[in-house]
């Protein structure tokens, strides 16, 4: 058992580190071959904090084992709200002036009840999952029509994307990167799964709820560590629209590929429980950054409120598997 803890630690860090080379791979290599800044910046880098989902849910569907593909998607949808910016706003109250998080935020709760949708039937089919593919596709691309429409890049979101495309690398070494970046994750994702499921059979624990646990705290820590760097450049609004951003990816994209690569009968528990909380939760991110009071901030309170949140809700998992 040892041993398998030790290869989830590894897989993480491999899955991450592998995750960020891709991007930085394929992201300067489209710079390089002309595509515009915004473009790359809007669709490379910004999905790159989600990429270590996106690979561990493909892989856990490839496996059989769609029930760890749903748990890991609404899991780190729950942990990126509840843990990660309930820690962000503790360490530094978080003001929201950005706009288009202002757009995105009705986006979130629509493809969060869409999720809920999808699981109320206990069944997880290809058809559904391509019609969330499709509106990954449709957000993408409607972002990217909204940010060229501006006559320069004043929102902090657009401009943050932007700064991470990398400059002035050469094709070999973006070429380089990008094939270690193909190599190894799936090769890390597959460890990864191989030794969760070991521990979750360990310790009795079903595919859905070691996706919800251990897989979703894992695979968020890359926008943790997004969310702590933007509020220690005093961004306040890449932190939050972090979360956001990642979260609308998560259902699109990472939660799609379950549905298209093995469609099945998921666990009950993913629509009469953990889909729910990740409605409240999301509910109460909108309504903290928005703040009927008008003051638009979390503040460390409601960051507290967050964090206690995320401790009871995986004592309730847990003590339901006891």
């Amino acid at each position: 058992m040892l041993l398998s803890f030790v290869i989830l630690v590894l897989g993480f860090a491999a899955l991450v580190w592998s995750a960020d080379r891709f991007v930085f791979g394929a992201a300067a290599l489209a710079k390089n071959f002309g595509v515009p800044t915004l473009i790359v910046g809007l669709t490379i880098v910004a999905m790159g904090s989600s990429a270590p989902e996106m690979m561990v849910s493909a892989s856990a569907a490839l496996a059989g084992k769609t029930d760890t593909a749903v748990g890991n998607a609404v899991g780190s949808n729950i942990t990126n709200i509840l843990l990660v910016l309930g820690l962000t706003a503790l360490l530094k109250p978080l003001s929201v002036s950005s706009g288009i998080l202002k757009r995105e935020m009705p986006i979130l709760i629509l493809v969060s009840v869409g999720a809920w949708y999808i699981f109320s039937d206990n069944y997880f089919s290809a058809l559904e999952g391509y019609a969330l593919l499709i509106a990954f596709v449709i957000f993408i691309g409607g972002l990217i029509f909204i940010s060229t429409r501006q006559s320069e890049i004043d929102d902090p979101l657009v401009a943050e994307a932007c700064e991470d495309v990398p400059q002035d690398v050469s094709n070999l070494s973006a070429i380089a990167w990008l094939v270690v970046g193909i190599i190894m994750l799936p090769i890390s994702s597959h460890f990864l799964i191989e030794s969760a499921v070991d521990i979750a059979k360990y310790f009795g624990l079903s595919d859905l709820v070691i996706g919800l646990t251990i897989i979703a705290i894992g695979t968020s820590l890359p926008e943790l560590a997004a969310c702590i760097a933007g509020i220690l450049k005093g961004e306040d609004d890449l932190a939050l629209g972090n979360i956001i951003g990642s979260n609308i990816f998560n259902i699109l994209a990472v939660l799609s590929l379950a549905g298209i690569i093995n469609p099945s009968i998921i666990d009950p528990a993913a629509a009469n429980r953990d889909a729910i909380i990740m409605l409240l939760a999301t509910f109460a991110l909108v309504a903290m950054s928005l703040s009927i009071r008008g003051t638009r901030r979390i503040n460390r309170a409601e960051g507290a409120i967050l964090v206690i949140s995320f401790a009871a809700y995986q004592y309730f998992i847990f003590s339901q598997v006891a």
